[in-house]
């Protein structure tokens, strides 16, 4: 197994547990260096809730904000996303070992046309019990 540092992993993978911080990261891949009130823009939120955001950000070094007079700009840093995909490939073999065995038995197993519904292969429809129409208004 590839050694990662735990603590960097769990920042990393905290920081990206939250869609507002994956939404920002997607801002920052597209657009070089963005201000925080750029970034703050599109979402719902208040200013320093989204600078919230960004500080856990900035912890996991996916973030790296400089300062210029008032506007603080940020940039994407994908070197911690880089170590968590590298972790993440040394278990893809087995999710893919499962998977290439469910395929192969998928495409081997003959299905019939139109199965029964488990759910309503031995029951009877109930006849339906009306009520009397009501009286007609004039």
């Amino acid at each position: 197994m590839v050694n990662f540092s735990a603590a960097t992993l769990d920042r990393t993978f905290a920081a990206l547990s939250d869609p507002t911080r994956r939404a920002l990261l997607a801002r920052l891949g597209v657009e070089d260096a963005v201000s925080v009130s750029e970034l703050a823009r599109p979402f719902a939120i208040s200013l320093p809730a989204v600078m919230k955001h960004l500080d856990v950000l900035a912890e996991a070094g996916l973030v790296d904000r400089a300062k210029a007079g008032r506007t603080v700009t940020c940039r994407l840093n994908a070197g911690p996303m880089e170590d968590a995909m590298a972790w993440l490939r040394f278990y893809e073999r087995f999710w893919t070992e499962k998977l290439d065995r469910l395929a192969a038995l998928l495409e081997t197993t003959p299905w019939p046309e139109n199965p029964p519904s488990p759910s309503t292969a031995g029951s009877r429809r109930r006849p339906r019990r009306s009520t009397k129409p009501g009286p007609t208004r004039p």
